[in-house]
């Protein structure tokens, strides 16, 4: 696996230091065992002695050093406190993974903790789609390091460290040649069963390796170390790291991206979006190697690398980009995976952002290093490649190859929308507040919508969930939803969500509070629901169905003119008839406590009885109201 394989040029100023930077792991933890029992380490010592531990799969005394070297300095970084977690991870030690994390929760990123959250959830879900694999081991493997498939037409690239007939130099980190492109054609069984060197991009003694073939340039970008006059290139420090070159078929080569402080790995050229994606050990980083992307024309660099952020990067090493069918491949060795590196899926929304990245699960995913993923369509299903260091395999990473039905990942839920006004969809809600629920009302997932009312959240695969919606002095706003088994959701389930704002729809008339109506009148002596009175009755209907615990009183008014025991009688008349109305349209019994008609009792204005007035005077005191008795304790 191409991961910090870079080598130092000067000598270190004790025995381990030394073998520890050659990545001679073994011969370090002899070294600094001596040297601890005689003089002790620096704390970097005692985080490089870990870090060997953890290389050598000593997981136990790895555990126990990362532990010593954390209660000495608890603001380890991030690195280091994400190895610590695998090695407790690896030694069967989950209670203490999450003891530890929710120490350190506030030094992380919020993201990474949902991940986590997420991804720990799904693989013990019962739930969890396991797709068919059928996975081979490729018959070109050598017993060196086989790794880094990649498709180049109907042939398979891939990178390795076995010898050549020609002499080539020794990497002494890696214990085999210096990695090099081979090349073999998929048969009809998709087995490749010999490969060879790829001579068509410029020679060199050092690292050529982890090729991607753009069909649409023409060219093949890797990763190659970095040279002057055909020797290893040394920043001041004495490290030589990699650059990634582009070779087009048949035509020049160029250099696109050279730090020699900074290695690249695993790059990949996306077509739709001219970037070109990458792995990276910038400064910047997140814990160890991040992905990175720079916009190009055409492969030609056009941008700064940007970070693809804490929903992607984490404080362990991610690698490996490569997008199918608008969803982000990847390899991580995150604390909270099935073992070393594993696979993970994000897809891709809107083009900018990123889903919660899953874990493709047991297949293609196992206890030990599992990386490089690749996939195409097949005729009626998907073939695929990937990389592991599992057990059975010929060398120390193989190729594997697989044929699979569906797309790889287990199966989950996404939500996407907009949390609206209901009475005015180009208004969203700010920071209410969105759950999924299982059918006990358990709470599965809560997340806030932005400032823009945009909410997101994401859930292990179940057949059927509640989605439910709130803010203070807001509707609820609450709905069971049903998915279907084999439903591809591609960028997730779009459910914009109405909300209500209680203060938006009341008001403060004759000292109370009152549902917001237009005005509306009954014909002269008359108790009939016109359509024009409907229409502002059904916003009370409406009010009901949003606020169900409201407490109302109707209230019927009129002017002066007439007999005192005749306007009674009509405004009770009238306010039976708008209960009548809101009760046959689904208004409960129990929300109207009173319906009262009052007559000429509370004149608004001085046109009373014999008082001349104009009509529209007397209008303002032909009035209906409906009262909320409960205003004062509806959101206590």
């Amino acid at each position: 696996m191409l991961l910090l394989t870079v080598v130092f040029g000067q000598d270190k100023k004790s025995k381990g230091d030394s073998y520890f930077f050659e990545y001679a792991y073994q011969q370090a933890i002899i070294a600094y065992e001596a040297q601890r029992a005689e003089n002790g380490l620096s704390p970097q010592q005692e985080l490089n002695l870990a870090d060997a531990y953890f290389k050598t799969n000593a997981f136990d005394k790895a555990s126990k050093t990362y532990l010593e070297a954390y209660k000495k300095d608890s603001l380890m970084g991030s690195h280091h406190f994400n190895k610590m977690l695998q090695s407790f991870s690896k030694t069967g030690n989950s209670e203490r993974v999450m003891a530890f994390l929710a120490t350190k929760a506030d030094n992380f990123q919020q993201e990474l903790l949902e991940n986590a959250d997420f991804n720990r959830e799904l693989l013990q879900s019962n739930t969890a789609n396991e797709l068919d694999y059928q996975i081979f081991n490729v018959e070109s493997n050598s017993p060196q390091s086989d790794f880094a498939p990649a498709f180049y037409g109907e042939e398979l690239f891939f990178s390795s460290g076995r010898p050549q007939e020609e002499k080539k130099k020794q990497y002494a980190p890696m214990g085999e040649s210096y990695l090099d492109i081979y090349v073999g054609r998929i048969g009809p069984d998709k087995q490749v069963a010999k490969a060879d060197p790829f001579h068509d991009i410029p020679k060199s003694d050092y690292h050529k390796a982890t090729p991607y073939y753009s069909e649409s340039l023409k060219s093949i970008f890797y990763v190659l170390s970095n040279t002057q006059n055909g020797e290893l290139a040394f920043d001041d420090n004495g490290k030589n790291a990699l650059a990634i070159g582009m070779q087009v078929i048949n035509g020049p080569f160029r250099l696109l991206l050279r730090d020699l402080s900074t290695s690249f790995y695993y790059p990949f050229y996306d077509t739709d979006t001219d970037r070109l994606y990458f792995a990276a050990n910038f400064e910047d980083s997140y814990g160890g190697t991040d992905l990175y992307y720079v916009s190009t024309n055409k492969g030609q660099i056009m941008s700064a690398p940007v970070n693809l952020g804490p929903r992607i990067n984490s404080p362990g090493n991610e690698i490996a980009p490569f997008i199918f069918e608008n969803s982000l491949y990847f390899s991580s060795d995150v604390f909270y995976g099935m073992g070393g590196m594993d696979v993970y899926k994000s897809n891709l929304e809107d083009g900018r952002d990123f889903s919660i990245p899953v874990n493709l699960g047991l297949g293609i995913n196992s206890t030990e290093d599992d990386f490089g993923f690749i996939i195409r369509n097949d005729g009626d299903g998907l073939l695929g490649y990937f990389s592991s260091n599992r057990p059975g395999g010929k060398g120390k990473d193989d190729i594997y190859g697989f044929k699979v039905d569906q797309k790889p990942g287990l199966k989950t839920i996404a939500l996407r929308g907009k949390v609206i006004k209901s009475y005015d969809n180009d208004e969203g809600v700010a920071k209410a507040v969105v759950r999924i629920l299982d059918g006990n009302g358990g709470v599965l997932k809560e997340v806030y919508a932005n400032e823009d009312g945009d909410y997101r959240l994401e859930i292990p695969w179940r057949e059927e969930v509640i989605i439910q919606a709130t803010k203070e002095r807001h509707s609820l706003f609450a709905e069971k939803l049903q998915f279907l088994e084999g439903l591809d959701q591609k960028e997730g389930f779009n459910l914009d969500i109405g909300l209500a704002a209680y203060d938006d729809l009341v008001e403060e008339r004759e000292d109370q509070k009152v549902i917001k109506l237009r005005e509306f009148y009954f014909g002269r002596g008359l108790k009939k629901i016109t359509p024009e009175i409907a229409t502002e009755l059904d916003k009370v209907v409406g009010f009901v169905e949003q606020f169900p615990s409201v407490q109302l009183r109707i209230e019927t008014h009129t002017d002066s003119r007439g007999g005192s025991a005749a306007n009674f009688r009509l405004t009770q008349a009238r306010s039976d008839a708008i209960k009548k109305y809101l009760l046959e349209k689904g208004v409960p019994n129990s929300n109207i406590l009173y319906s009262m008609g009052y007559g000429e009792q509370k004149i608004l204005n001085n046109c009373h009885n014999g008082a001349f007035c104009l009509e529209m005077l007397h209008r303002q005191n032909q009035r209906s109201l409906i009262v909320i008795l409960n205003d004062n304790i509806l959101f206590d």
